[in-house]
């Protein structure tokens, strides 16, 4: 685009419309105080922003452009009292390094730009209507820019889901040390409103009152269920539904409406009962330490590290059986049944499948089954695993191992190469299916960290049935 002329930045031949190579352009000036004049160009992929020096002044010739894919969207509003002006708002979340942080985050930068045309033959009214009828065109052709600009991230294709949407937001007020709804107050809510999404705030009173409002609420009112805690709320909602930096990139995806696919896993508990999991299995060391070191929990994070330190102390043996459907045993589909059959299981009294694998092993340390790459923020248990490969990643050690083997495991876990050590006590196997039969009379089984009963368990996989709203 050619350097706007200076020479025209007079009301009288001020005028907003589309430019020979960009969707639109314009002249407007800072929010603030009126004094500067930019000259903005709109194109599908960018905004691009200009500043207008008067004609006494060296001309410029620095343009900035704003990514559209950053953008989380735009509005317009008049001015106050007497202001006959037009407001444009765009809301754009960039990445961008902080002072000591390892990578970029998204940070909020709101643009602000006021609009005057020259509306000489109309009265004041007709002004005011004018100039907020141009700020609202600009605004909803950035809006529908950004829509188009979305596209491939990070090698993961998203869709879109359809907008105009709406969000249930369920917040447990005693998640993160109790600043949940700080962050939404913060944080959540703002965003939504930026993106002109509609939604319904839930707070969270007992444990499971997410779960019993989920399996009774009328989920076609929502696009979208937005859970604000630890694990144990998305594993309240995710069964009833299928039968600061880190917040502010997941509430823009959020807002930009980008899903991907996301594996589910069906559980079957001896009782009869069925669970929907989305993150891992566990019996044993992994199990124990998660449930024991809940009397620690007043330390944070640091409860893990007491608990497994805790449980290396006095390391315990466990006896069962396990059997698992290898992942090159079943052609990989991915799940069109809207029902979810698990048709590679059979009932946990009947003997599994001919097909299926039996683990010799009967005495183990840890069995752990990983549908994600991280058991949590710094453990990567799965490296390979991806949310929608169809695929479980069976990990067990076998007894035998010493208290320091098991630790470096742990310890090399924290960056992922903990298969690279060649422990002999640590298998691990892919899978579609699996059963665990303990035989100990007593332990901790836990499905997506959080405790089942203890008995005899199978799942399957059904891959990419969900949809994760994500980076």
């Amino acid at each position: 685009m050619d350097e706007p002329d200076a020479s025209r930045d007079s009301r009288k031949h001020q005028r907003n419309g589309p430019a020979a190579d960009t969707r639109m352009h314009g002249v407007f000036t800072d929010a603030d105080t009126g004094r500067l004049t930019y000259a903005l160009s709109l194109s599908d992929s960018c905004l691009t922003v200009q500043r207008i020096n008067p004609p006494s002044s060296p001309p410029s010739s620095s343009s900035e452009h704003l990514d559209l894919r950053d953008c989380l969207g735009s509005r317009a509003h008049r001015g106050e009292r007497e202001d006959q002006g037009a407001y444009l708002c765009a809301y754009f979340y960039p990445h961008r390094r902080r002072w000591m942080s390892s990578s970029p985050v998204r940070q909020r930068d709101e643009r602000r730009f006021r609009l005057v045309l020259n509306t000489e033959d109309n009265n004041d009214d007709d002004e005011e209507d004018v100039n907020l009828r141009e700020a609202e065109r600009w605004a909803r052709a950035i809006r529908n820019s950004t829509a188009r600009s979305m596209g491939n991230t990070h090698g993961v294709l998203f869709s879109e889901v359809r907008r105009p949407c709406g969000v249930m937001v369920l917040v447990n007020p005693q998640s993160g040390r109790g600043q949940a709804m700080a962050l939404y107050n913060g944080h959540v809510q703002r965003m939504l409103t930026e993106a002109d999404i509609p939604h319904t705030l839930v707070i969270t009173e007992r444990p499971n009152h997410a779960r019993d409002l989920v399996r009774n609420a009328d989920l076609t009112q929502w696009d979208a269920l937005v859970i604000l805690s630890g694990d144990g709320l998305l594993f309240e909602v995710a069964s009833p539904v299928c039968g600061e930096d880190l917040l502010t990139s997941c509430g823009f995806q959020l807002c930009k409406g980008q899903t991907s696919a996301l594996d589910l896993i069906s559980i079957h508990l001896s009782s009869g009962v069925r669970l929907f999991s989305f993150l891992s299995l566990a019996w044993g060391f992994v199990a124990d330490v998660d449930i024991e070191s809940e009397q620690f929990r007043q330390i944070g994070d640091l409860r893990f590290l007491l608990g497994t330190l805790v449980r290396l102390a006095s390391l315990r043996v466990y006896q069962g059986k396990l059997a698992f459907l290898p992942a090159e045993n079943q052609p990989e589909t991915h799940s069109g049944e809207i029902k979810l059959l698990d048709h590679l299981l059979v009932p946990l009294d009947q003997p599994v499948p001919q097909d299926w694998t039996l683990v010799e092993e009967r005495e183990f340390v840890l069995v752990l089954a990983m549908f994600q790459s991280h058991l949590s923020e710094d453990l990567m248990a799965a490296p390979d695993a991806r949310s929608d490969d169809g695929t479980m990643h069976l990990f067990y050690v076998t007894a035998g191992i010493s208290r320091a083997a098991l630790l470096r495991l742990f310890r090399a876990m924290q960056s992922g190469t903990h298969l690279d050590l060649g422990c002999p006590h640590l298998v691990y196997r892919r899978a579609r299916a699996l059963r665990l039969e303990p035989l100990s009379p007593a332990g901790i089984m836990t499905v997506d960290g959080e405790r089942v009963e203890y008995g005899p368990v199978q799942a399957q996989v059904h891959r990419g049935v969900a949809r994760l709203i994500s980076s």
